[in-house]
């Protein structure tokens, strides 16, 4: 077979230690590639429709030779085959082009609070299932036919484990395993990886049958606590998961006497003290994402912090940027009062708390249901009701990880408010970024809200890094086998 001939000839490649040439589906700003990349993978191509996800891409992962416009352009993977992508970066056949293929689908339409949101703007209760998203990784499966990779790299949300009662990547591993590789799924939890965030993930990895070994994942490097709500969450996830035959790994379990997880402190403490939002907001609105300010002085420095200071290829001086966040004056003073880990219906009870004081400040108080009163209110009270948004606000614990971030942060951040009351506002885009494990040499297209969007899409790289280093040890011993194996067959 041509594919069997073209993956030996990948394999052989590898096995002289040769790194891997990486192609990328819907990269987004680039965390897995980042991950992969300073694990020694070469970066050959990508693929992302987000034009300002593209450019962030660009503007750190660039090739070492310069950036052509035809490598940073924004692409549809539907509307652009691997052979249009190959041909646009003068690759040659794309089934010579790349030995790895890696992708991390869109995930909203398998995600739960995805779901919802489909739901509501459709109003159809299938909605989810005809989102043209939902069908991408059938369209990864033909990239897989033209790419003929050695190596396959999914990640997506644990909910894609249950799509309606449909387990998607145990259909993806069995059409895989009819192509010639060996595939396996988990669950990954980036707080066990040294991320700063409780995140939550499946990864599937697939290799060539030839390499004669079934994938595994990386042990854990710190050792979390999971609240209950994560396990609930497993639980649901997992239900689908065959009794017989499946492709399903047991998840990584953190050994005895690891270091505990990083902490919201330990990731930020280091990054600059803001008040310009409620001091001086002119400032604030003028200021850029791109614009730069000094780190605070330090004695002892967080590790964590030196790791996103000092990563290779993005390290910073004295300087880092990113420092804008949101401008709502009316919650500033409700921010102040919450306590760490506070949600939003203690959030509702402070701002009433407010209103109150407010009136009882009021010389000539309003009447109740005037509109001298809701105005009064409206400027004290968020409009959300308690029982439909419980999660909406939460401030951070600064003694542990950070709740998972999600691209809706490009609209609102108040699910990650600061835990320093006397900064009284929500997480600023580098803070974002630390959580998710960008360096702090990691710029970011766009303004404010399309950096949050990017930032909260991402793979955390540090969990990229964990599972492309341990893909790597495995695929080069393989290779060596394989190509080890080939010669003794050819000698006999």
């Amino acid at each position: 077979m041509i594919s069997s001939a073209l993956r030996l000839t990948k394999i052989e490649r590898i096995a002289d230690g040769v790194a891997p040439r990486v192609l990328e589906l819907c990269s987004g700003c680039g965390g897995m590639s980042l991950g992969l990349q300073t694990a020694g993978f070469q970066l050959v191509a990508h693929v992302e429709s987000d034009q300002t996800a593209a450019a962030s891409y660009s503007m750190n992962l660039a090739p070492s030779d310069g950036a052509s416009e035809a490598w940073t352009a924004p692409r549809d993977m539907v509307a652009c085959g691997p052979e249009t992508l190959a041909a646009d970066l003068n690759l040659g056949d794309p089934g010579e082009a790349f030995d790895i293929l890696a992708a991390g689908l869109p995930c909203q339409a398998f995600a739960r609070i995805g779901r919802s949101k489909l739901r509501s703007i459709t109003g159809d209760d299938e909605a989810f299932r005809n989102d043209p998203r939902a069908q991408l990784y059938r369209r990864f499966l033909e990239y897989v036919e033209t790419v003929q990779p050695v190596v396959i790299l999914i990640e997506n949300v644990p909910d894609i484990l249950n799509f309606g009662g449909h387990n998607i990547p145990e259909e993806i591993c069995e059409t895989l395993d009819e192509m010639g590789y060996e595939t396996r799924y988990t669950l990954l939890n980036a707080a066990f990886y040294g991320v700063p965030q409780l995140r939550e993930r499946l990864f599937l990895v697939a290799v060539d049958r030839r390499l004669g070994y079934v994938p595994t994942f990386p042990a854990p490097s710190h050792a979390a606590e999971l609240p209950s709500g994560y396990e609930g969450a497993r639980t649901v996830a997992l239900k689908y998961i065959p009794t017989h035959n499946s492709h399903f790994h047991p998840i990584p379990v953190a050994a005895d006497g690891l270091p505990g997880a990083v902490s919201v402190k330990a990731a930020l403490s280091d990054l600059p003290y803001i008040s310009e939002h409620y001091r001086d907001p002119v400032t604030m609105r003028r200021r850029k994402v791109g614009d730069f300010l000094p780190y605070r002085s330090s004695a002892s420095l967080p590790s964590y912090a030196t790791q996103m200071r000092k990563w290779q290829g993005f390290g910073t001086g004295s300087q880092v940027d990113g420092h804008v966040v949101r401008l709502t004056p009316r919650d500033f003073a409700i921010f102040r009062r919450m306590p760490t880990g506070a949600d939003y219906p203690t959030a509702l009870k402070i701002a009433e708390e407010i209103f109150a004081e407010k009136l009882k400040a009021e010389q000539s108080r309003p009447r109740r249901g005037s509109i001298r009163y809701e105005e009064a209110r409206r400027s004290c009270v968020p409009p959300y009701d308690p029982g439909k948004f419980p999660n909406k606000w939460w401030k951070l614990e600064p003694t542990s990880p950070s709740r998972t971030l999600t691209a809706h942060m490009g609209k609102d951040t108040y699910s990650h408010i600061h835990w320093d009351s006397r900064q009284q506002r929500t997480v600023s885009v580098r803070e974002a970024a630390r959580l998710q494990s960008f360096p702090d040499g990691f710029r970011f297209a766009g303004a404010m809200n399309a950096a949050f969007r990017q930032i909260g899409n991402a793979v955390p790289p540090l969990l990229a890094l964990a599972v492309a280093r341990h893909l790597k040890a495995e695929l080069a011993a393989g290779a060596a086998r394989a190509v080890l194996a080939g010669s003794r067959r050819r000698a006999a």
